[in-house]
């Protein structure tokens, strides 16, 4: 009994799909053959049985709302109606069916059930007015069950083409959705390694540059000045490399959400290094410190890269120009950042700045919760500062 049940519903789905595929045009000009085909048989029927002339009109009438079935889906109300005329003088209900059939698919609503009631009404009409012999009860039934049975398969039609449309409505917009999301996070994706390799490798290559510049500038140099000059090119470069090659690593195993764990970035330690590996190549920076305690490692990391940042920045525009780092705060009152550097003495650059360092350092300040402010300073120079918020111990942390 299953496999006879599930052999039926297979072959319900093969004809139902087999429907689907057919254009719609098609099986308009299906149900316009097999209509004419009812309306020529029932007029063949009565050949003998009633006048000439009501043959004629069986034929006429009868090929005319058939061939009004082509325009069903365009003006289902009209040709419902236009049929229902017909039906009336012919008493042959195909047209009609499959008229009512199509306006219960286009809409269900009071224009359905009042068409639907109209067609009801004069169906029992004249039903009650051609032949006298049927039964009052019956005759009423008959045409409810009849009507309710084409507008209840006309509304289940309709109703799951639209459910059909809505899913795929739906499916369409989640795929929208689908890829839009992993453009975003293609783009966000870029925007992150794009920062890291700034930070990273900006403030190395600058201060490559500011050495070969100072071989060039110092051209009649001894020796040893340029074997000590080469040697911190070499070293700067290597480390360059190292960090690269670093970065690299951890982009291709960066299993983090967030990305927070891109690249180990250094900490409050590590500026003091980043200051002294500045004056090396010759620029005149100066480190102020007042921080009490030791900050967040999250802080600390946002610390140095402003830090960083900021000294790369006077490595390309002012590197000749005289700079003061300053870092103050403690628990509780957050920690500042300052970077100040002077009017330079040249105005020429020692390399490009495309102009998106300081715009991805306000992204990362923000991130903890941070302010940075960048300009030009009273005296002419440049001015970069950034307060970040360090939260107090807990009375229990600090007990």
């Amino acid at each position: 009994m299953t496999s006879l049940l599930t052999a039926q519903r297979l072959r319900w789905r093969r004809a139902r799909a087999f429907g689907t595929r057919v254009s719609p045009r098609a099986r308009d000009v299906a149900f316009i053959l097999a209509t004419l085909a009812i309306n020529l048989g029932y007029a063949a029927s009565r050949d003998g049985k009633s006048a000439d002339n009501w043959v004629f009109v069986l034929v006429v009438v009868g090929i005319v709302p058939a061939v009004a079935l082509w325009w069903r889906r365009s003006h289902p109300v009209a040709v419902t109606l236009f049929t229902l005329v017909c039906a009336t003088i012919t008493g042959i209900p195909a047209a009609l069916t499959v008229a009512l059939f199509t306006l219960a698919i286009r809409r269900r609503d009071r224009v359905l059930w009042s068409i639907t009631g109209l067609c009801f009404v004069v169906d029992v009409v004249r039903t009650a007015l051609t032949d006298d012999t049927t039964n009052l009860v019956s005759m009423i039934a008959t045409s409810m069950l009849y009507f309710g049975a084409v507008l209840a398969a006309g509304a289940y039609v309709g109703a799951r083409r639209d459910l059909v449309r809505t899913l795929r409505e739906r499916a369409e917009t989640a795929e929208a959705e689908r890829e839009l999301r992993a453009d975003q996070a293609r783009l966000g994706e870029r925007h992150r390694i794009a920062q890291e390799m700034h930070d990273v490798l900006a403030h190395k290559v600058s201060l490559i540059a500011l050495h070969a510049g100072a071989l060039e500038v110092n051209a009649d140099a001894g020796p040893e000045q340029v074997e000590r000059t080469a040697a911190l090119v070499r070293t700067t470069a290597r480390e360059a490399l190292e960090d690269l090659r670093r970065v690299l690593g951890v982009l291709r195993s960066d299993d983090s959400p967030d990305g927070s764990d891109l690249a180990p970035a250094p900490g409050m330690a590590e500026i003091d290094r980043l200051v002294e590996s500045s004056r090396t190549a010759g620029v005149d920076v100066e480190l102020s410190r007042d921080v009490h305690g030791e900050p967040p490692a999250e802080l600390g990391r946002t610390a140095y890269r402003v830090v960083q940042e900021s000294l790369t920045n006077v490595h390309k525009h002012a590197r000749a120009a005289t700079t003061v780092v300053s870092l103050s705060g403690g628990p509780g009152s957050g920690l500042d950042i300052e970077v100040r550097n002077r009017v330079p003495v040249s105005a020429a650059m020692l390399l490009p700045g495309a102009g998106m360092g300081l715009v991805g350092l306000s992204e990362r300040v923000g991130l903890v919760g941070g302010e940075l402010e960048w300009g030009r300073a009273e005296d002419g120079g440049w001015r970069v500062q950034a307060h970040l918020p360090w939260a107090a111990p807990a009375e229990g942390d600090a007990a």
